[in-house]
């Protein structure tokens, strides 16, 4: 069997809010593999924002094993993250991130930029990404003369530009209308399909979850089951009940985390602007500028 693209094990994150402790995650295990469209749902709170930053290298657990395309997540310091992520990873965010004063095309070639790649090439690269999602005829466009929809497209081109192994996707179409949301999941899901590419998608609506070949249902920090489109189900936790699972010996002594809400503001270096941490993966994603460590 070959080895899984993504691994999480017994993966824990707690916070210290004054006295108390709030386990953010509690406990995670599962496995991806490469190629699959894995959605991770739940309301807010849950817990599916944190787990998909500390996929993606934006927060440190407590306790416990990330492993992405053989490499540990969790022992990498920031600017060994930059690189990995750099190599690797692709990011679709849900408010776009587009650089307002570039053209789609400019946007989307941006990240090969800050791989080397000459300018004649990495143009030739980014106008056949904007082929590919229907954009053929907007790549002089700027972001504010595109509608959402075409933003999130131009989105989508610059997270494949790079041919990412993995592609993160944060709530993808939470500003779009139902039907756009509808088209740029049908985009995704045939472009990651037709390119064997692994999707990691965090979403509170189990409608779209349902585009995902993989679904993980999280509450509370925990897996409560997860569900295989192709056929196959993996109950985590048949009950249902939400039953607090004790993080083993040392784990407490670890948890000396600063408490962060998920959509507390911080410093993007050298831009000069306050921003979620999803702007913060922006930036190191497109400039390949280390943020300050917020965790410890």
């Amino acid at each position: 069997m070959a080895r899984p693209v993504i691994r999480v094990k017994d993966l824990y994150k707690i916070y210290r809010i004054g006295e108390n402790k709030v386990r953010a995650l509690n406990g995670v295990d599962f496995n991806i593999e490469k190629g699959e469209f894995c959605c991770i749902v739940g309301t807010s709170g849950s817990g599916k924002s944190t787990l998909l930053n500390m996929l993606a290298g934006l927060e440190k657990p407590t306790k416990g094993e990330i492993v992405i395309a053989g490499e540990h997540i969790e022992k990498k310091s920031e600017s060994q993250l930059v690189v990995f992520r750099q190599a690797h990873v692709g990011f679709i965010f849900q408010s776009y991130n587009l650089l307002p004063n570039m053209t789609a095309l400019e946007n989307v070639a941006l990240p090969l930029t800050f791989q080397g790649v000459d300018k004649k090439t990495r143009l030739k690269r980014a106008a056949a990404m904007l082929k590919m999602v229907g954009l053929a005829k907007y790549i002089k466009h700027k972001p504010g003369q595109m509608s959402g929809g075409q933003q999130q497209r131009v989105g989508i081109a610059r997270a494949l530009v790079v041919n990412p192994e993995i592609i993160f996707a944060d709530e993808p179409t939470g500003n779009l209308d139902s039907n756009t949301s509808l088209e740029v999941m049908q985009l995704i899901q045939k472009i990651v399909r037709k390119r064997n590419q692994t999707l990691v998608m965090v979403t509170h609506d189990n409608y779209l979850a349902g585009f995902g070949d993989k679904v993980i249902h999280i509450r509370d920090g925990k897996i409560l089951k997860i569900d295989d489109n192709r056929g196959h189900h993996q109950a985590v936790d048949p009950d249902g009940q939400n039953i607090e699972k004790e993080p083993p010996d040392g784990v407490e002594q670890n948890a000396e985390a600063v408490w962060q809400p998920e959509n507390a503001t911080q410093g993007a270096a050298d831009m000069q602007m306050q921003g979620t941490i999803e702007e913060q993966a922006a930036v190191q994603a497109l400039e390949g500028i280390p943020a300050e460590e917020t965790v410890s």
